[in-house]
């Protein structure tokens, strides 16, 4: 018998003491759950009502359940298929994680490892435009990709960020090569690798942690972006989700927000599975990169 059985067994208070914390603890938890819930549910509860029970029924359950604005969606919205609209998506999505995850890892490895000359400036630099607004900066992108000719195409959203413009996973993943040791470094150069290889072969296996959390953020961020892109699509076979709901609301003189509802539960979906699909490496470490041993 352990010592807290013995414990347990010769004051038995202690152990429904101990017991019942643990349930109000559990409750607890549980309902900040549900709290934190409750708008997911609520959306997905409204999206299955009718169109008279949307704005007038506050109960949470529909209480005439229908599939319609379900096939509503589906339809499209302003004559363009649901698919299009997740196929842009998609498309700006992928190459905002593409273009983080290789400019993002590149030049951390050139701040956390390499010496050349205003490396600490430069670096110090970078911090500080995390500061900086967006709106400070659109007009002058704006103009340049105005006389570029790339306005109105998927460009202006996915370019930015294959020049690592987006300092805070520069930052997180230079935190990161900081705490590999030099000594891995030191032994690849023994074994003849140049900079390119040594960061190829040895330091990026090692961020596999920081860039699948640059990854899903990225992602997540970009797919539910709404400002940027109605700022440079002007086009609606280019619109994204975001844009095609708020379409949604204005095709009609009156508001359909059932059917916008249930294409928001669509446009969850993706970030929900794109998340559970990766969400374990956001607390993996070093220590399971392969360091050990």
């Amino acid at each position: 018998m352990s010592a807290e059985a013995r414990i347990a067994v010769a004051v038995p208070g202690r152990g429904v003491g101990r017991a019942g914390r643990s349930v109000l603890w559990h409750a607890a938890v549980l309902v900040v759950v549900l709290v934190l819930l409750y708008p997911v549910i609520w959306l997905v509860s409204t999206s299955f009502k009718p169109a008279d029970e949307v704005l007038s029924n506050l109960a949470l359950l529909p209480g005439h359940a229908t599939s319609g604005n379900y096939g509503q969606a589906f339809s499209g919205v302003a004559g363009i298929s649901i698919w299009r609209y997740f196929g842009n998506s998609l498309a700006i999505s992928a190459g905002a994680v593409i273009g983080n995850v290789v400019s993002c890892s590149l030049a951390a490895y050139a701040f956390g490892r390499m010496h050349f000359r205003g490396r600490g400036p430069l670096f110090g630099f970078m911090i500080s435009t995390i500061m900086l607004p967006q709106h400070v900066v659109l007009i002058p992108q704006y103009i340049v990709f105005q006389k570029l000719g790339l306005v109105n195409t998927f460009w202006p959203l996915i370019l930015p960020k294959f020049l690592a413009t987006d300092a805070f996973f520069v930052f997180l993943m230079v935190q990161f090569v900081r705490g590999l040791p030099r000594e891995l470094d030191e032994t690849a150069t023994v074994d003849g690798c140049g900079p390119f290889r040594t960061f190829w072969y040895v330091i990026l296996p090692l961020l596999r942690p920081a860039l699948i959390t640059t990854a899903i953020f990225t992602f997540i961020w970009t797919w539910n972006d709404f400002f940027t892109q109605l700022i440079y699509l002007n086009d609606p076979s280019k619109f994204t989700l975001p844009l095609a709901l708020q379409i949604f609301v204005d095709q009609t003189s009156k508001s359909s927000f059932g059917p916008m509802f249930a294409m928001s539960v669509l446009a969850l979906v993706p970030i929900g599975l794109f998340f559970l699909a990766f969400q374990r490496f956001l607390v993996e470490g070093v220590s399971t990169s392969g360091l050990k041993g």
